[in-house]
């Protein structure tokens, strides 16, 4: 008989059975690692493949190997035909040890340098954003699609949710570990809440690109809105914006960046999970150690409430809450095709058309799209006949900008839309800042936080239109709301819009809304849409 050149324990089923798993998940993985090379793009499935799935299917087929040898050491020696030591004896000299010595380093040799190479790609995979946005693609829909969309498209998610060091990223995997559970059970929310109270301090990720003791000053910037009425009519607001900062040394720490601890150390408790309904701050001036404590004085805190609760320190979240995930309103996303020529504006009524299809309740993406092509398609039949005649290439570019729309902002699978993600920032269709800033919070002298709409922005221009505007005050202008004069609610105003295109439960999440007007609420008029 030919003198076998391995060890005899090895010569058993299960062994077998792990070097063929082992080999073939080594030859696929080198497989799809040279696709993967080759290819310019590929899909993230693959990635989890190559750094997940088939690595544990080699370590099973290796870890197989030993333990059929042991089995098949126990059941020689339950026989009594072979006696063994209780050590195995290891003689180089003999071929079969030689030869298992050699083939074990060369493998375990080969096994490290690729577990290195493997971990240190697997590692890179799950941090990249294709893992993050498209490997849950159903359930991530939403927030990949506005991140896509957004002025951080070119940063990487793990950059902001995660940031440097190992703690982080070690909570961040376990918190990973739950969430493939909840969708492989199809246990998950929707739509997905906003990670508030797992996501890391922003001075600690924001910071690392936007430092605020770094810039002061203020920035010009300009709105255009269209108004419901036949023309569309624009309204463009031309503003300056206090955005302040700067650094305590210079003593240039005004503007509404004041506000990040720069000067001050701000606290407030919300009621609400989203942080909508703020009604009790606390103020201490970093100088002088001064300490004011301002409340809502309709709707206060009791002390037992006060004391039951953990102030939260205010960071950058709590303004650009929506940095990469920004769900924009109906009427937003209009007046944006609007502006940028994908909706014809000398089509009669558009923005009134587009909102109203765009607000439908449709439960699938599908459906959507044929709910406003059908819904903006019978708006001019019915209503300008001569127009869908006359206009037909215009009103289906404008449902296909519409139907776009629709699919970046609003989500029927996820039930999630722009009204479940407030953006803090500024006080358009949001509370925004005037969950602080509403003239309501007063502290125990009767000190009031200031809702001058002056405090933060100088409206330069507004109207119509701003040729030939200039500033007609020292302070700039009082605001005039769109289709209304002096700050009132106007008919057919942009802001007014279909009763779906406007923020659920006014604005707060709950404890509702306290109805409120003049002509320094701007922010508050657009609450109501």
């Amino acid at each position: 008989m030919e003198e076998r050149r391995m060890p005899r324990l090895i010569h058993n089923w299960l062994s077998t059975i792990g070097v063929v798993i082992a080999g073939v998940s080594m030859l696929v993985i080198l497989f799809f690692l040279i696709l993967s090379v080759l290819s310019a793009k590929i899909n993230p499935y693959v990635g989890i493949l190559i750094y997940i799935v088939l690595p544990a299917f080699l370590i099973l087929g290796l870890l197989l190997v030993p333990a059929g040898m042991v089995i098949e050491w126990r059941k020689r020696q339950r026989t009594g035909l072979i006696t063994y030591e209780k050590w195995p004896d290891i003689n180089l000299n003999n071929p079969r040890h030689r030869n298992a010595a050699v083939i074990f380093l060369l493998g375990a040799l080969l096994f490290t340098l690729m577990s290195a190479v493997g971990m240190y790609q697997a590692y890179h995979y799950t941090e990249s954003v294709s893992f993050c946005g498209l490997v849950c693609h159903r359930v991530m829909k939403p927030e990949y699609t506005a991140y896509q969309d957004s002025p951080h498209a070119r940063v990487r998610c793990v950059d902001c949710h995660i940031g440097p060091g190992a703690g982080w990223y070690a909570k961040s995997k376990l918190s990973g570990l739950y969430q493939v559970y909840a969708v492989l059970a199809n246990i998950y929310p929707r739509p997905i809440p906003t990670p508030i109270k797992n996501l890391r301090p922003a001075q600690e990720t924001c910071e690392t690109c936007h430092w605020p003791r770094a810039f002061f000053g203020a920035k010009q910037k300009q709105f255009v809105h269209f108004r419901y009425d036949k023309a569309n009519s624009p309204w463009t607001i031309n503003m300056l914006v206090k955005i302040g900062g700067g650094n305590p040394k210079t003593s240039l720490t005004a503007g509404i960046h004041w506000h990040m601890n720069i000067a001050v150390h701000v606290e407030y408790i919300a009621r609400d999970r989203k942080r909508q309904d703020i009604p009790w701050i606390r103020v201490t001036d970093k100088a002088t150690g001064r300490v004011t404590v301002y409340q809502d004085r309709g709707r206060p805190l009791t002390q037992q409430e006060i004391d039951g609760a953990r102030p939260r320190r205010m960071d950058c979240m709590d303004c650009h809450d929506r940095p990469s995930h920004d769900y924009k309103s109906p009427d937003n996303a209009v007046d944006l095709a609007l502006l940028t020529g994908q909706i014809d504006a000398g089509l009669p009524e558009i923005k009134k058309a587009a909102v109203q299809a765009m607000v439908g309740k449709y439960a699938t993406d599908d459906e959507a799209r044929r709910g406003i092509a059908g819904g903006i398609t019978d708006f001019y039949r019915l209503n300008y006949p001569v127009i869908a005649e006359q206009k037909e290439k215009p009103i289906r570019d404008a449902i296909l900008a519409v139907q776009n729309a629709y699919e970046q902002n609003i989500f029927p699978f996820m039930k999630a839309d722009w009204a479940d993600y407030p953006n803090d920032i500024g006080h358009f269709t949001f509370r925004g800042c005037m969950r602080c800033h509403d003239g309501t919070h007063a502290s125990g002298s009767g000190t009031i936080i200031p809702n001058d709409c002056r405090t933060c922005h100088v409206i330069i221009a507004q109207g119509p239109e701003t040729a030939g505007a200039r500033i007609i005050a020292e302070k700039g202008q009082g605001v005039r709301h769109p289709g209304g004069s002096g700050g009132a609610r106007g008919k057919g105003g942009w802001y007014e819009g279909p009763p779906g295109a406007r923020p659920r439960g006014g604005g707060r999440e709950e404890g509702g809304g306290r109805a409120e007007s003049g002509a320094n609420s701007v922010g508050r008029d657009r609450r109501g849409g």
